[in-house]
């Protein structure tokens, strides 16, 4: 009677894994996710190692906005569309990254510069900003000493589109490394998995990712 009593206990306490382990798995999936950095591309803001909190629903009630920090599959734009790893290498990798342990190599963290209708420029001798439809923007999250670009782009974003940029520019694969390309560097809004919304760890640099709007925080220039 007590190796029975034992066994369902043992068997209680595995369906209770089991049970939490599929609500994590489901409220990652469909709700909030955890992203592991993995790169320099979103310094200051993001180092590598952190891992951010990522809204999985924070776009099916509002739209993208240009400055939000969001997380979204690279694949067919910065990253092909198959790895290339033998099944069991890529199984790895995914627990690995569901662990937060390591980061995607399809998956990428960038803020948005321009949505649908946008005119996106820089730079020149005259102007040395960026410029959203003709008006320049100072961009205070941008890695210190970093010029807001090193190549010159103009770019008109179709409906459907982003253009988005790493903050550390000199660091970042982003919408400028596919300029020529086809698509002209803009992702497709369909790719994007969610806004980050805070630095979850380490705990001392643990903070919410502000929300930031073009005219308010961007401080628009006269």
């Amino acid at each position: 009677m007590k190796r029975r009593s034992t066994y369902v206990g043992w068997r209680f306490v595995l369906c209770a894994l089991a049970a939490a382990v599929v609500l994590v798995a489901l409220v990652r999936a469909f709700v909030v996710d955890v992203y592991y950095i993995p790169s320099e591309s979103m310094q200051p803001l993001l180092e590598p190692g952190d891992r951010v909190v990522v809204s999985r629903t924070q776009y099916r009630s509002d739209e993208i906005r240009r400055g939000d920090v969001v997380v979204f599959d690279g694949r067919g734009s910065l990253a092909p569309l198959n790895s290339g790893d033998a099944a069991p290498v890529a199984a790895v990798k995914s627990l690995a990254r569901w662990a937060g342990v390591m980061g995607s190599d399809t998956v990428y963290v960038k803020r948005v510069i321009g949505v649908p209708g946008d005119r996106i420029t820089c730079c020149s001798a005259e102007e040395p900003r960026l410029t959203v439809n003709g008006t320049p923007v100072e961009e205070p999250y941008v890695y210190p000493g970093d010029a807001p670009s090193e190549n010159n782009f103009d770019v008109v974003v179709p409906e459907g589109r982003l253009w988005l940029l790493g903050d550390h520019r000199s660091e970042s694969t982003d919408s400028r490394s596919l300029l020529g390309a086809p698509g002209g560097g803009l992702i497709s809004a369909e790719r994007v998995i969610g806004r980050a919304t805070a630095i979850l760890w380490p705990l001392e640099r643990g903070s919410d990712i502000e929300r930031l709007e073009l005219g308010a925080e961007w401080n628009t220039a006269e």
